[in-house]
């Protein structure tokens, strides 16, 4: 009889932002993404990412974000990372789950425990928070060419150097630059 292997936990970010390094606008503005000329509706690869993974861990003012837009863009478990809130706004019983921990390390932990192995992170705060405990696989950053000149930072202040390897990157429509950047192994 062979051993079992542990489980692992495999996270993606996904994201975009814009030339100077802004994920948001002030006061979360995201209309700058729909000033992107996109004639054709592409995804990006969009769909493809999300039939890859097995749940979401999104932070509360991202969840805010996205429940605003007046429909759900998920057809996956979202769970949001929340020490505040005590109920989901109505509507979002089965599609959004509330978690909380004292560390993102600890929430992948009760997802690792659900059974999802691939989680996306979004977020910025999350995001961050997951770059400082060492638990980001990957990044998957499209740049977008508009300056925003202040907003929320992609990458504030994470106070050491941390060691990425580009995977992949391609030009989308002749305007935006998509990279897929790893952690190596040995970096964790």
């Amino acid at each position: 009889m062979r051993p079992t292997q542990p489980q692992a936990i495999y996270t993606i970010a996904y994201m975009a932002q814009s030339l100077d390094g802004f994920i948001a606008g002030v006061d979360n503005d995201l209309s700058w993404l729909e000033q992107i000329d996109n004639p054709t509706q592409d995804d990006f690869g969009f769909a493809q990412f999300m039939a890859s993974v097995d749940a979401l861990l999104m932070g509360r003012h991202t969840f805010e974000t996205v429940a605003s837009f007046g429909f759900w863009p998920y057809n996956k478990p979202v769970y949001v990372a929340s020490q505040s809130l005590h109920a989901l706004p109505e509507g979002f019983e089965d599609k959004a789950f509330l978690i909380s921990g004292n560390s993102v390390t600890e929430m992948l932990e009760t997802l690792l425990g659900q059974g999802h192995q691939r989680i996306y992170i979004d977020g910025g705060q999350l995001i961050q928070s997951a770059l400082a405990e060492s638990q980001l696989d990957e990044m998957v950053i499209t740049t977008v060419p508009v300056l925003l000149g202040q907003g929320i930072s992609l990458f504030s202040n994470q106070g050491s150097q941390i060691p990425w390897q580009l995977a992949h990157s391609e030009v989308l429509l002749d305007q935006l630059v998509k990279s897929t950047y790893r952690r190596p192994t040995d970096s964790k």
